[in-house]
């Protein structure tokens, strides 16, 4: 092997490793699946007042057992809570068009598509006691 190929290839090793000490494997898997957290509170007013999650306004302060996913690289979330009155804000209006790309296991499949309630940018279906709310991805790859 010549001294020109080996030096190239000790050089790709050293940026693949340097690389891959910085985070590169997390960072493809990131962009791949998009940055995704799940929030939950005890109550609406205790989530309205986590500025980081932004819990929607709408929200009853006295609804219970919220639990919310969230796409951190988008607008995408999925909500899921029990308890209180919906406000006015909150009309009929058409299910979501759009399908959810964002999982959880309290969400059912196909959920989005069965809304009938529309509260903002969110839609909503209130089942039994349990209010499912999705909210659809409005930011959109130039690559789409």
């Amino acid at each position: 092997m010549n001294t020109k190929s080996t030096a190239a290839i000790l050089a790709a090793a050293t940026a693949t490793v340097a690389l891959t000490g910085c985070g590169l494997k997390e960072g493809l898997t990131e962009k791949a699946n998009g940055h995704v957290k799940t929030v939950g509170y005890t109550t609406g007013a205790e989530g309205k007042r986590d500025k980081d999650a932004r819990l929607p306004e709408w929200v009853p302060d006295e609804a219970a057992s919220i639990t919310e996913v969230i796409r951190t690289t988008g607008s995408e979330r999925l909500l899921r809570f029990t308890g209180g009155n919906l406000p006015a804000i909150c009309a009929p209006g058409p299910a979501a068009t759009q399908a959810a790309t964002l999982v959880a296991h309290w969400w059912p499949k196909g959920q989005e598509s069965r809304t009938d309630k529309v509260c903002g940018e969110w839609h909503v279906l209130v089942q039994g006691g349990d209010v499912y709310a999705f909210k659809p991805e409005t930011l959109v790859s130039p690559r789409s």
